[in-house]
């Protein structure tokens, strides 16, 4: 849906939670408050979750300046970000700390590698890696992500040696970052994804670092004792949301419908994005709803 339309714009893209402006080299990013699990777009928008992500995105951009350029250069309103447009690789970097989520269906189906990144034997369900290890997938324009492996990128032109390096070098450090940045507040990042993208020669971060869409995060307290009891861990993630999906007959699959969302539900997945805010930066959430003119006057001033 086309909400805005900005002076000099010359493209729009709507994501399945963004929306993305070109002007001229820049980009206008709207964060709105759609939601998506499996691939699908839900019915209810949540309210401040656009807010959220946008404002944990900028905050993790700005503390990871020194590790590799970004894209970001202002935030004029709570949910809206503008920066430099780059033209983008066609994957997403990947990175786990942990065997979680797709690495460990993986791993529990027998497969000790993924993405050509290995796994060793005897690890359980959410344990460390030894270190962490990057697991790419296809930036896919319609349906799901495939994996795929580095020798297949630089294979396929996704991208050369020399750029796999650098990419594969930034995520890491990045990561690293992350875990300093959550490890601060009581939290471990468990898994996370990247983008990049190039303006000439240079590399630069693109898009959300470090959200809970993003994201997966452990709370680090009892984090041991709940693997030693094989317990399920503590997380802070839009998980949640995944697992009420599936406890309810959804997975993203042909021929099944999004069950029905009540009020109260989508105002506990709000108020748990506005936890996972807090707990994450370590600052009050402070909700702020502009009008759409107000919006729109912030953009042509900050572009001009």
């Amino acid at each position: 849906m086309n909400i805005f339309s900005f002076p000099g714009q010359s493209a729009f893209y709507s994501g399945k939670v963004r929306d993305v402006y070109t002007i001229g080299d820049r980009l206008v990013m709207i964060a709105s408050d759609r939601i998506s699990a499996f691939d699908v777009i839900l019915p209810r928008p949540i309210p401040y979750k656009g807010q959220v992500l946008n404002q944990i995105a900028a905050y993790m951009l700005k503390a990871t300046t020194d590790i590799c350029p970004n894209w970001l250069e202002s935030v004029p309103a709570p949910n809206v970000s503008i920066g430099k447009k780059c033209v983008p690789f066609k994957i997403e970097m990947v990175v786990r700390g942990n065997l979680t989520g797709h690495a460990w269906r993986t791993y529990s189906s027998g497969k000790r590698t993924l993405c050509g990144a290995s796994m060793p034997e005897g690890m359980k369900e959410n344990d460390f890696f030894p270190s962490p290890i990057i697991t790419p997938s296809t930036k896919a324009e319609q349906g799901h992500d495939e994996d795929i492996s580095p020798d297949q990128i630089i294979a396929n032109g996704l991208a050369t040696a020399k750029e796999w390096a650098i990419l594969s070098e930034y995520a890491l450090q990045l990561f690293e970052r992350g875990k300093e940045i959550a490890a601060k507040q009581g939290l471990i990042l468990v898994d996370t994804k990247y983008e990049f993208g190039k303006i000439g020669d240079t590399i630069y971060l693109m898009d959300e670092i470090h959200t809970p869409d993003s994201s997966r995060y452990f709370y680090a307290d009892g984090f041991e004792e709940r693997q030693a009891k094989g317990e399920r861990q503590k997380q802070l993630s839009k998980e949640f949301v995944r697992e009420w999906l599936i406890a309810n007959n959804f997975m993203g699959k042909e021929g099944q419908t999004v069950p029905e969302m009540s009020d109260e539900w989508v105002n506990t997945i709000s108020q748990r994005y506005i936890e996972l805010y807090e707990k994450v930066i370590g600052e009050k959430f402070r909700p702020e709803k502009l009008s759409e003119e107000e919006t729109r006057n912030r953009v042509i001033a900050a572009l001009k």
